[in-house]
């Protein structure tokens, strides 16, 4: 497995016009709420996007008209998991079975995968940088796919638990929200496996 280095960067920072190389890069959008589902995106870009950042450093109506031009520039995969699957299963089997069906959708010759953070967990034939949301436009745009995506779904989530605010925090584990599970208790799509730390800072959150 390749990890953070100085190849690593000149290896995926090419232009889209090369032939000999396509890479497909992979970011996730809900890793750490409370509750929700865990979005993993796989973006490979058929066309040069001007714009791309990492999501979180982007206003939401930018990511949205991103995300559009994305969506039409791109082969792109979503894999979707529920707060019952992360229950379940774990958040990080669930991280290596999106890892496992992204390569088997997108993949071919000529085509690498380059994963955000420093562990491919466990799936060969997946690169991985730190901060490459920030670094690499194919996983900017993979970045911006799984938040604005899962941040719709917690939009809708929001209007069927009105309580609970998710459309303001999407899920993570702010006072808000941790105000409204001590005076309501669950819903139906809390993570019952995850941890309320109190008194973690928001800014830790996120």
């Amino acid at each position: 497995m390749v990890n953070k280095s100085k190849k690593v960067k000149n290896l995926f920072n090419f232009d889209s016009e090369n032939d000999d190389f396509i890479l497909c890069g992979i970011d996730e959008a809900g890793r750490g709420p409370l509750a929700g589902p865990l979005v993993m995106a796989g973006v490979i870009l058929l066309r040069r996007i001007n714009g791309l950042e990492d999501s979180k450093l982007l206003t939401e109506a930018k990511r949205e008209r991103l995300y559009e031009r994305i969506i039409e520039r791109s082969r792109m995969h979503l894999v979707i998991f529920d707060h019952k699957e992360i229950d379940r299963d774990g958040i990080s089997l669930c991280i290596r079975r999106g890892l496992e069906e992204i390569r088997s959708v997108l993949g071919g010759e000529g085509v690498g995968f380059l994963f955000d953070g420093n562990s491919s967990y466990g799936v060969p034939g997946i690169a991985t940088m730190v901060k490459a949301d920030a670094q690499i436009r194919q996983v900017a745009a993979a970045s911006i796919l799984a938040k604005v995506t899962r941040d719709r779904i917690m939009q809708k989530y929001g209007e069927a638990f009105p309580l609970y605010g998710f459309e303001r925090h999407k899920g993570y584990g702010t006072r808000e929200h941790i105000a409204a599970i001590e005076r309501y208790g669950y819903c139906p799509i809390h993570r019952r496996s995850f941890q309320i730390k109190k008194h973690r800072s928001e800014e830790k959150l996120f």
